[in-house]
């Protein structure tokens, strides 16, 4: 049985300590505990990173790369965001895997035409991810917009937010059901609502990563899953090294097919 691959969103650990070390410190600490991927977060830096070099550590740790993007793909008036291309751009210096993005106010009867110019062979694949909000954290939108990039042959995918379902009451088994054969990638965290009423992220616990596996089945086997939720300790090492461990187990299978194929 070979362990599912696992990337890690540097999020995770706060951004308070991300902006203070820097995005590139945390690099060795993933290869030690066993990452696959390491997603990088736009939001994270204070200023524009020095591609090739940290392209270079990326790759000399034998990392796979993912970039974050808070872009909303479609803007509120209903028009592809201009700023797509370079955030692309970035993504391939970078030589990310991936740019991952949100919906945002997708018109339901938009041409496609002036998106499916940006995405190239061989460029990072652009991924979808259901976010929090109304316009792009229901399943009603994103899978009218994942069907017309299928009419229209896009190559794209989605990213599944487990928890980010629950900002907008949605179900994620009716979400994974709907949209399962268009994820390339997930975003694993648990949610919980504290006493003020607000949500947050929080570790899943066993029960969590065992509801998950139902999930897991609605999606092509192997996928690159994420940890997307909070990591603080003493041993950040030993933590992510478990964490890695727990969502490398689920839906284990005998062979792990490469996501971004």
């Amino acid at each position: 049985m070979h362990a599912n691959p696992v990337s890690i969103s540097l999020s995770s650990y706060g951004a308070s300590l991300v902006r203070e070390r820097g995005q590139e410190s945390f690099l060795e600490m993933l290869a030690a505990a066993g990452v696959r991927c390491v997603e990088l977060r736009e939001e994270l830096f204070d200023e524009a990173p020095d591609a090739t070099a940290l392209s270079a550590a990326i790759t000399a740790l034998q990392l796979q790369c993912l970039y974050s993007s808070p872009l909303e793909l479609w803007t509120p008036e209903g028009q592809l965001d201009a700023r797509l291309p370079a955030k692309l751009a970035l993504a391939r210096a970078l030589g990310a895997v991936a740019l991952k993005v949100s919906l945002g106010h997708y018109p339901g009867a938009a041409d496609l035409t002036g998106l499916q110019a940006h995405l190239r062979p061989g460029d990072p694949l652009l991924l979808v991810e259901n976010d929090q909000t109304v316009q792009g954290g229901r399943i009603a939108p994103l899978l009218q917009f994942f069907q017309r990039c299928e009419e229209q042959g896009l190559a794209l995918g989605m990213t599944f937010d487990i928890g980010n379902w629950q900002w907008q009451g949605e179900s994620a088994a009716q979400a994974a059901q709907s949209l399962g054969r268009w994820v390339r990638y997930v975003h694993c965290k648990a949610v919980q609502r504290e006493a003020s009423g607000r949500l947050v992220a929080v570790v899943p616990q066993a029960r969590d990563l065992m509801a998950w596996e139902a999930l897991f089945a609605e999606f092509t086997p192997g996928l690159m899953r994420a940890v997307e939720y909070p990591l603080a300790g003493a041993d950040l090492l030993a933590l992510t090294r478990a964490q890695v461990n727990n969502l490398a187990r689920i839906a284990m299978s005998e062979e792990v097919s490469h996501a971004y194929a």
